[in-house]
């Protein structure tokens, strides 16, 4: 099968590409500008997304039975400071890929996050009502709305994730390079007892999508780890598998302090659909934390 994976040169999308080339499948990697990710065996196209016309070109070009979408801009606060370019990437670029997806006839997989829900009581399973807040969350909403609006009910899948992370980063730091470089350097970290989340490592988030896009699986999906923990928890687990020394966290309160986007407090996935139904089920906190271990141990 031919699938396109945008943001190919990502935390998810590198994987993603791996993951489903490795399974010999036909992937060509889409991204804007050059390629910066390790893509060994597929072609790589530099596409702008927020271009319409550019995006039905490649699409054209390519073919595909299958798009998978994980790019968008994901900086929570670079989208308050920048929300034009926040709705350009979130919200028009998927209904970009989805006007091409029914032009071609294709099936399209799009990644969202737990941001959609407020926070107020999670976790959330994948029937719960979005009430995003701050623009990163609702211009990733509409990226939702997009998708499902321009394409047939059968024709799209649209899979929720949270806190991925995984080693080396690609580019940029996520939460599990920032924890460990931070430690292996002997420097503290504030992290936050009162915000509950759903940690995901980027593999495991990287296979159920591959699984969802392959079996063509159309609906609402949670794609996160299998466990909800506060950021303190996972920091302290994290410590003890790596061998850190755990009085490096400093504990703080997302509600004493001022963000400049708001953060959902409890926006913690639930999974049991994709623990149900799906071969690459969601991984525990021990299993993510093992992989990284294996990850970093592996480039050091």
């Amino acid at each position: 099968m031919r699938f396109v994976v945008t943001g190919a040169n990502g935390l998810v999308g590198s994987r993603l590409v791996h993951t489903l080339s490795a399974a010999g499948h036909d992937v060509v990697a889409w991204a804007r500008g050059p390629q910066r990710a390790q893509l060994a065996g597929v072609k790589y196209v530099s596409v702008d997304l927020t271009d319409a016309q550019a995006v039905a070109n490649a699409a054209r070009a390519t073919m595909p039975q299958v798009f998978i979408n994980p790019a968008a801009m994901t900086d929570v606060d670079g989208c308050e400071k920048d929300p034009s370019g926040a709705w350009a990437a979130n919200a028009e670029a998927p209904a970009f890929i989805a006007r091409a997806a029914r032009e071609l006839g294709s099936f399209m997989l799009h990644v969202s996050t737990d941001y959609v829900f407020d926070g107020d009581a999670g976790p959330y399973d994948v029937d719960a009502t979005p009430n995003p807040r701050g623009v990163y969350a609702i211009t990733k909403f509409a990226g939702e709305l997009a998708v499902k609006s321009i394409l047939p009910a059968n024709a799209w899948a649209i899979a929720r994730t949270a806190v991925v992370y995984g080693w080396p980063s690609t580019g940029k730091n996520n939460f599990g390079t920032w924890l460990l470089s931070s430690f292996s350097a002997g420097k503290s970290v504030n992290l936050f007892s009162d915000q509950w989340v759903s940690t995901s490592h980027a593999t495991n988030v990287a296979a159920m999508l591959a699984e969802i896009a392959n079996r063509k699986l159309p609906g609402i999906w949670h794609t996160a780890g299998s466990e909800v923990t506060d950021r303190v928890e996972f920091g302290k687990r994290l410590c003890s598998r790596f061998g850190f020394d755990a009085s490096l966290i400093k504990p703080s309160r997302m509600a004493d302090v001022r963000l400049p986007s708001p953060r959902p407090a409890k926006s913690g996935l639930i999974v049991t659909q994709s623990t149900n139904m799906l071969e690459a089920t969601p991984w525990s906190v021990e299993q993510a934390l093992d992989a990284l271990h294996a990850e970093f141990k592996g480039a050091s």
